[in-house]
């Protein structure tokens, strides 16, 4: 992806060296906050069970000075250009998220968490919040390579706060109560695999934008986030780490699920074929 010289959101809130403060996080809880929370499950519910009434601190929010910083800043410039465009096609109003650098531990309203828990969303604050870790984590433990995975994780983050600025996610959890555990994991599917397509919708966005008269988008990208996709399906994740797979305590879908909405959004470019949750096949 080509991000060298363009403009960045401005709306990064860089923590990284600072302490995010709270507990220390076990090895089993570390394990739960993964499976949970990896390209944003839940994390009103999950980050709440690792700690609470954790104080929540700011850095600078601006523009990073790093490589690093300054692409993930790109992108979420172009997250914002995209939302702004497609809720003002549909009349609405889109409120630009704040994305939370940090390492080690970090405090959001949502709880506590550490850079084991990857990158999540957080709706109470409306913040993303990413350690730039997760990179070299997407390289070497799951063989995602390259500089777009990163986007596509941003992307799919941005989408939950999409899901949240309209209403889905509150409708979501707002059944929790009254469901199985096996029945609300089944919305939960539909949720992450909903954030999946707008990520393809974002890829489908970047496609389109001229650098240099050539497109942003460089050959290879939509592989690199179609193997990202693929290494944390539910279903590979939990052979890697358990050696089973138990499909009722599924959380974000299958590599084949994961893989299939992000491409579905990327070659629609159409907001209105992400619905996961009327899809008869997901």
């Amino acid at each position: 992806m080509k991000w060298l010289g363009r403009r960045g959101s401005g709306n990064i809130d860089d923590r990284r060296g600072m302490s995010g403060g709270g507990m220390a996080i076990g090895g089993g809880t570390i394990i739960l906050v993964i499976l949970g929370l990896l390209f944003g499950g839940d994390p009103q519910s999950i980050l709440n069970q690792v700690s609470q009434n954790q104080p929540v601190q700011e850095g600078k929010v601006g523009s990073p000075q790093d490589d690093a910083g300054k692409f993930a800043d790109v992108v979420l410039a172009d997250t914002d250009e995209l939302w702004t465009e497609v809720f003002r096609e549909n009349g609405k109003q889109y409120e630009r998220p704040t994305m939370v650098l940090f390492d080690d531990l970090v405090a959001s309203a949502c709880g506590s968490a550490s850079s084991a828990t990857g990158p999540f969303y957080c709706p109470s604050d409306r913040q993303i919040y990413l350690d730039l870790s997760f990179q070299a984590e997407l390289k070497n433990k799951f063989g995602a390579g390259g500089d777009f995975p990163m986007a596509y994780v941003i992307a799919h983050e941005v989408g939950h706060h999409v899901q949240n600025l309209l209403g889905v996610s509150e409708n979501v959890q707002s059944l929790r109560n009254s469901l199985s555990e096996a029945e609300y994991n089944q919305l939960s599917v539909k949720l992450e695999l909903q954030a999946d397509f707008y990520a393809g919708i974002y890829a489908n966005y970047i496609a389109k934008l001229q650098q240099n008269g050539e497109s942003v988008l460089e050959p290879g990208d939509i592989e690199e986030a179609l193997t990202a996709a693929s290494a944390i399906g539910d279903d590979r994740l939990q052979q890697q780490s358990q050696g089973r797979v138990v499909p009722d305590s599924f959380t974000h879908g299958t590599s084949e699920q994961r893989m299939k909405w992000f491409k579905k959004g990327y070659e629609s470019g159409d907001i209105k074929q992400g619905d996961t949750f009327n899809a008869k096949d997901l």
